[in-house]
């Protein structure tokens, strides 16, 4: 089986891997450096799942894999803050699709008016830490839970719910 990631982000391929190799252990997966079409830093939860969508239907037509992969970060606005999130998409060749959120974190205020202001949640969270790339690394989410939760945990739930529809089709029957 080939599995195709749309991107070349560690964490989101480690993520990947990870809930991958769990449920396919002979699987093969490749990393895409693949457009999300939408702004760098989605504002909301529509535009992050539909940079997750455009990333997992590129990843599967170029790669001509068996599943492909979207994970997309982003920010929205709750009524008690903005919250930052993200979503997993899972397509394959037949059209069938799993979307899977990842857990929502409400950020503090003087950075969710940075990212509003029109920044990127990563190079702010690289500026105020003095790192470099923290999102190919623990992220924002590991950053302020000071090491509990790490964005490749994060997303690789996203992934384990997105999956749902490709590993459980015998248990809807059922349900």
């Amino acid at each position: 089986m080939k599995i195709a990631v749309g991107s070349k982000n560690p964490v989101k391929v480690a993520a990947v891997r990870t809930m991958v190799m769990r449920t396919w252990p002979n699987a093969e997966v490749v990393a895409l450096d693949v457009p999300s079409g939408v702004s760098a830093m989605p504002m909301s939860d529509a535009e992050t799942l539909t940079g997750a969508k455009n990333r997992a239907r590129a990843a599967l037509t170029t790669a001509k894999a068996d599943l492909g992969f979207g994970l997309e970060g982003g920010v929205n606005q709750e009524p008690f803050g903005l919250v930052l999130m993200g979503w997993v998409v899972v397509v394959d060749g037949n059209g069938r699709t799993g979307i899977g959120g990842a857990a929502r974190l409400p950020l503090p205020e003087h950075i969710a008016q940075r990212v509003v202001a029109g920044e990127e949640l990563g190079d702010v969270m690289d500026d105020m830490l003095n790192e470099e790339n923290i999102k190919q690394k623990g992220g924002a989410v590991g950053a302020l839970t000071a090491g509990l939760v790490m964005r490749q945990d994060t997303f690789a739930i996203g992934v384990a719910y997105a999956l749902a529809p490709f590993i459980a089709e015998g248990l809807y029957s059922r349900i």
